[in-house]
């Protein structure tokens, strides 16, 4: 793999279509560059940004959860707040109480922010099917969401994929089909290497870029109006 100090745009110029490059620690790209890379679809790796595989492993004793739900999931997290706390967990219950109509994305995100910047073991987020929750939990750095409707995707979603945020569709699964999920969600450890391997791919994902210079900037950073 190539590696720049600085990728200017006679260096992007001549890179392959599709290629993969790093960009040394301190590094820039200048901005002509970032518009050619993205053309290319030349993949900018950041140097210095891989992770140990064992800091990516979700905890295998959760003690503190941080839990929330939109107005579709108000009673099934209500159900499940004093489930957790039966089971010794501290539980941050971040809302909502009301009817008033609240977007998932926001729910997800107040779970997700906890998780990530490590206040919460792991997450709990209730929406009617389970699905936007998961996608916009899944949009923060560090977070591995999963949507589970049986015990089964719930082992799968620690064992396999080290999911540290679990959501559920208020709409999809009883309170008793959701206590048993989070039970074997919160009980499944992972230790497979080969599983904890991959996760080191996942974050690799995460820290790629098209060239863009910034990890994450996207079409927000060329200007671009909605």
């Amino acid at each position: 793999m190539k590696r720049f100090e600085i990728i200017a745009e006679a260096d992007a110029r001549v890179l392959a279509h599709g290629e993969t490059v790093m960009l040394a620690r301190g590094g820039h790209v200048t901005p002509l560059a970032q518009d050619t890379l993205k053309e290319r679809r030349v993949i900018v790796v950041h140097e210095g940004r891989a992770p140990d595989e064992a800091s990516l492993v979700p905890r295998a004793d959760i003690r503190i959860v941080a839990i929330a739900s939109d107005h579709t999931g108000v009673k099934l997290r209500q159900a499940l707040v004093p489930f957790l706390r039966g089971r010794g967990l501290s539980v941050q219950d971040l809302g909502t109480d009301g009817p008033e109509p609240v977007d998932y994305p926001d729910v997800a995100a107040s779970v997700a922010d906890l998780v990530a910047s490590g206040d919460a073991d792991g997450g709990i987020v209730i929406d009617g099917a389970g699905i936007g929750s998961a996608i916009a939990a899944n949009k923060i750095d560090g977070i591995r969401a999963v949507m589970a409707t049986s015990e089964t995707i719930a082992r799968y979603a620690r064992e396999h994929n080290g999911a540290n945020v679990l959501t559920l569709g208020a709409t999809l699964v009883s309170q008793e089909e959701a206590r048993a999920i989070v039970a074997t969600w919160l009980t499944t450890p992972m230790r497979e290497p080969r599983y904890i391997r991959r996760l080191a791919k996942i974050r690799a994902l995460e820290d790629r870029d098209w060239g863009l210079g910034t990890r994450g900037l996207g079409t927000r950073g060329l200007g671009t109006t909605d």
